[in-house]
């Protein structure tokens, strides 16, 4: 597999397009780091990862509006792909919808938001924006 990352997203993307309420996932520790981002951020209901195997799985619990039915998730988007990199630094942090989604920043200091790294004072790559 040559994009783990996008592979994540997609198959997210899959089980919400398919209303379904778990889905596995292989884990890797970077993709462990993004679904913690999502938890804390409310985007999942919660996770767990399994070390079942040589690789393990990450489960993950999908956060759906009671009444609507509509899940947290309205759009995943990888930015940043093997083949181009997006870098970015702190003065050029990304907004997603002017603050109200999250993008996905890989730091110096681990994974964590443009909030977060806006805070910090660091760029980093754009993994990924989620609204």
């Amino acid at each position: 597999m040559t994009d783990p990352i996008a592979d994540y997203l997609t198959r997210l993307r899959n089980a919400i397009k398919a209303s379904h309420r778990i889905v596995e996932i292989p884990a890797s520790n970077i993709k462990k780091e993004i679904t913690k981002v999502l938890f804390e951020k409310g985007y999942i209901q919660n996770y767990k990862f399994d070390g079942n195997g040589p690789q393990g799985t990450i489960k993950i619990a999908l956060k759906y509006n009671p009444s609507t039915k509509e899940n947290a998730i309205v759009n995943l988007t990888r930015v940043s792909k093997p083949g181009l990199r997006k870098y970015v630094g702190k003065e050029t942090l990304p907004r997603v919808i002017n603050g109200l989604g999250v993008a996905i920043i890989s730091t110096s200091k681990g994974i964590m938001t443009d909030k977060e790294a806006r805070t910090e004072g660091i760029g980093g790559e754009v993994l990924c924006y989620v609204y």
